[in-house]
């Protein structure tokens, strides 16, 4: 393989990387339980903000159908801050996010996390393995937080 193509194969992997992402985050903003648990690994495991636990797709995808069931759930925005590849079929993105709570058109600054997914590939398709969503609060360190709150409302 020429360094072109393995850049042109890395650049695609990258690329269907960022999908899975932006996938759970429209996922979630339509509030599809389904569409989101679909690109987890049949083992993955998810932290959500609270420090909830989910283990396997289909514990994802019943508690996401719960969820959506029983509270109003705001809309995400996230951006991403980098992918890098652990291993040829590992990777690591690493993004922000906050949420325009429901019935509301800004962001909660009080919501803004850090977020990380690792994504494996079997079979030339690339799954989520582990996306943990961790709170944002930078605590002592309020320009932080209005850095990245700004940084969000940008991105809309």
């Amino acid at each position: 393989m020429t360094s072109d193509t393995c850049e042109t194969a890395r650049s695609s992997d990258e690329s269907a990387v960022r999908t899975l992402y932006y996938q759970l985050l429209t996922s979630w903003n339509a509030c599809d339980a389904s569409n989101f648990a679909t690109p987890f690994i049949e083992d993955a495991e998810v932290i959500g903000f609270d420090g909830s636990q989910m283990s396997g797709r289909a514990e994802i995808e019943t508690t996401l159908r719960q969820i959506f069931a029983d509270h109003e759930t705001g809309a995400y925005v996230g951006i991403i801050r980098s992918v890098r590849f652990l291993a040829p079929e590992v990777a690591m993105l690493r993004a922000v996010s906050g949420i325009i709570p429901a019935g509301q058109d800004n962001l909660n600054p009080a919501l803004n996390a850090q977020q990380t997914l690792i994504a494996v590939k079997h079979d030339g398709i690339w799954r989520i393995a582990l996306y943990q969503n961790t709170p944002a609060q930078f605590h002592g360190r309020s320009e932080l937080a209005q850095r990245l709150t700004d940084e969000l409302r940008a991105a809309r």
